[in-house]
């Protein structure tokens, strides 16, 4: 059995996961991070995309959309602004909001913010990617 580390995964709504897993995977706005036990201490800042807790029974992702992440060698704290299970997403409207902000990014007009309809063009790629 691999060693284990402490996740805690918190939203201002909920305690969404408490639980030892043996790695966290996720993405950063510096890059795509792997946490096992005993990592460099360090806090970094969520980019949208698909969360992975390896845990000893197995593997449970999660749509990770915004947050801060405390690492600590014996545990990880996950402060999402916003995080979903699979079961939580709705398949159809993740699409058509995918659909709705890349009309955005291609219209390019003046009344368009390009960073928010970016924004929820990641959030829907990682909606629909944690379905898979």
């Amino acid at each position: 059995m691999a060693d284990t580390f402490a996740l805690k995964v918190v939203t201002p709504e909920r305690v969404f996961f408490e639980g030892d897993v043996e790695m966290l995977e996720f993405n950063t706005t510096e890059g795509e991070i792997g946490i096992f036990r005993n990592h460099v201490p360090m806090t970094v800042i969520v980019a949208p995309g698909v969360m992975v807790m390896t845990l000893p029974e197995g593997e449970k992702k999660a749509a990770l959309h915004a947050g801060f992440v405390e690492i600590l060698q014996d545990r990880v704290t996950v402060l999402a602004e916003l995080i979903e299970w699979p079961d939580e997403i709705d398949l159809d409207r993740a699409e058509s909001a995918g659909q709705r902000a890349r009309e955005r990014i291609a219209a390019r007009g003046d009344d368009v913010d390009l960073d928010r309809a970016e924004a929820a063009l990641k959030r829907s790629i990682a909606r629909i990617q944690a379905l898979k």
